[in-house]
């Protein structure tokens, strides 16, 4: 009995937190467009910028077509 005097202050922070922290993530935008990424891997767009990341066997043949 004498451990719920501490357990349940402690629960009741954490529900406390985790409502801030909810709420939080709410007034910052986290939920504004949910679809976006989720549509995002699934188009073939190739990705904007340098020879970063790019395929190795084009760069070779790039290389010998010069």
């Amino acid at each position: 009995m004498d451990s719920l005097y501490l357990l349940i202050p402690i629960a009741l922070l954490f529900c406390a937190i985790g409502i801030k922290l909810l709420l939080w993530a709410i007034d910052s935008g986290q939920y504004d467009d949910l679809d976006k990424e989720a549509w995002k891997i699934l188009a073939d767009e190739e990705p904007t910028g340098g020879d970063a990341g790019g395929d190795p066997e084009k760069d070779t043949n790039r290389e010998q077509n010069t």
